[in-house]
């Protein structure tokens, strides 16, 4: 009787998921206040339905009574959010908190089958984030002197960044994070939003070339931090946010040619210095070839996609555990294989979602500074989900970066809260002055 609950449940949690995905899309073609926001409530009831779901299935296939509670706990915990915006902020974007809250209960459902512990500790983490992100977009419309930190941010970052290559210990070949009272921190997940702000304060003011140079050579320091320190991938997304937010502040095309020449250029310089670099690309070319070492990681992720199939195999028939750092790099093919390639589908489909929501909702802010945090961070965002995916499917080298909000690790997840409130935030004020604006003209 159990198995054919959980066959049921595979087949369930496929379908509440796909109607998730299209309603993300079809709110937007929905001109009607009322019918929006009826869509947005089925949208939510349809995350609490997928959430019962998983869990119902992990019940049976562990008879573990702890997931009860943790269940519930969580339940409680996204009701908290997506009421929580709705009462502290009248005009807060419910289909921001909706996407939060999916990449949550799938992130906390997938660590829950590969590591209870793991998923009670993120879950921890979760909320404290919650309660200090939730006072953000206040701050947002309150604070209006942010615009004028520019060097503080970049001094900060710096420091930040220095400490953890001297002081970081060694993982994977790059020193990203160092331990204080038993709690491990990776600073470059919050250096990545102060990098953003810094960057933004810089443009808003002029996009001299004397302007240029020196935001140049603050990023570039940024960046040679990183690669001294062996972490490439946050190398790389430092580096395509600067780009980005140049080409967009100064409308210059040669600005933008001449940085991607000069990042290829320091690409291969790169792949001749570290010896980890090299071992990733030739993973990447031919992992087969070297499956027992270098390619092992990546083929184990291509078995296990290929196993999954379009309707997966089903939560604990698979073996995910044979992939190794799983939880973390490589979730989405955890994810590929007992939820399916339709589901892993709509998981990238919801985070190109958020990622498009992030870019309109920068389109539409008046205010210069605003528009390039948010462009930034939407960019930090997109291209961040772009590493991660790409290199656990073998389309690009493997980049060692996390899935934001569904991978496990808590430096990475607070730092993607704290994203989305800044959003969120935006979101908020945008809507607010475009209220006020209304009414003038009434």
């Amino acid at each position: 009787m159990g198995s054919i609950f959980c066959e049921i449940s595979r087949y369930l949690m496929i379908i509440v998921f796909a109607l998730y995905t299209w309603s993300s899309f079809a709110v937007f073609g929905v001109k009607s206040k009322d019918r929006q926001e009826h869509m947005l409530r089925r949208q939510a009831r349809w995350i609490f339905l997928l959430h019962l779901d998983g869990y119902l299935v992990l019940l049976v296939r562990t008879q573990n009574k702890k997931l009860l509670l943790f269940y519930a706990a969580q339940a409680v915990f996204f009701l908290c959010i997506i009421s929580g915006y709705k009462l502290l902020y009248e005009k807060s974007a419910q289909l921001l908190s909706n996407h939060m809250c999916m990449l949550m209960a799938i992130g906390f459902l997938m660590l829950s089958r590969l590591s209870y512990e793991k998923a009670v500790r993120q879950f921890t983490i979760a909320a404290g984030s919650m309660i200090f992100a939730m006072g953000i977009p206040y701050l947002i419309k309150k604070i209006r002197f942010i615009r004028r930190l520019g060097l503080l941010y970049a001094a900060a970052g710096l420091c930040a960044l220095a400490a953890v290559s001297v002081l970081g210990a060694v993982s994977y070949g790059a020193k990203i994070s160092f331990t204080i009272a038993k709690v491990s921190i990776q600073p470059t997940e919050f250096v990545k939003i102060l990098f953003v702000f810094f960057v933004a304060s810089m443009f808003c003011q002029s996009v001299s070339v004397k302007r240029i140079a020196l935001t140049t050579g603050v990023a570039a320091a940024h960046v040679m931090i990183l690669v001294f320190s062996k972490d490439l991938g946050g190398a790389l997304i430092f580096f395509v946010v600067y780009l980005t937010m140049l080409y967009v502040a100064t409308k210059n095309p040669f600005y933008f040619l001449g940085g991607l020449a000069c990042g290829s250029a320091a690409a291969a310089v790169a792949y001749r210095l570290f010896s980890h670099v090299r071992v990733r690309v030739m993973a990447w070319q031919d992992p087969v070839s070297v499956i027992e070492k270098e390619g092992y990681q990546i083929c184990q992720s291509l078995f296990a996609i290929g196993t999954g199939g379009w309707f997966g195999v089903g939560l604990y028939r698979g073996m995910p555990e044979k992939i190794p750092v799983v939880e973390q790099d490589f979730v989405f093919s955890a994810i590929a294989e007992e939820m399916g390639g339709i589901f892993a589908i709509c998981l990238i489909m919801v985070c190109m979602s958020c990622f498009l929501m992030f870019l309109n909702i920068a389109m539409q802010l008046k205010d210069g500074f605003y528009k390039l945090v948010a462009l930034g961070l939407g960019t930090t965002y997109g291209f961040q989900v772009f590493l991660t995916i790409g290199g656990v499917m073998k389309f690009i080298p493997s980049t060692g970066v996390t899935l934001p909000l569904v991978s496990y690790g808590g430096s990475s997840f607070f730092g993607t809260v704290i994203l989305f409130a800044i959003i969120q935030g935006f979101y908020i004020l945008r809507e607010t002055k475009h209220g006020q604006g209304g009414r003038e003209r009434e």
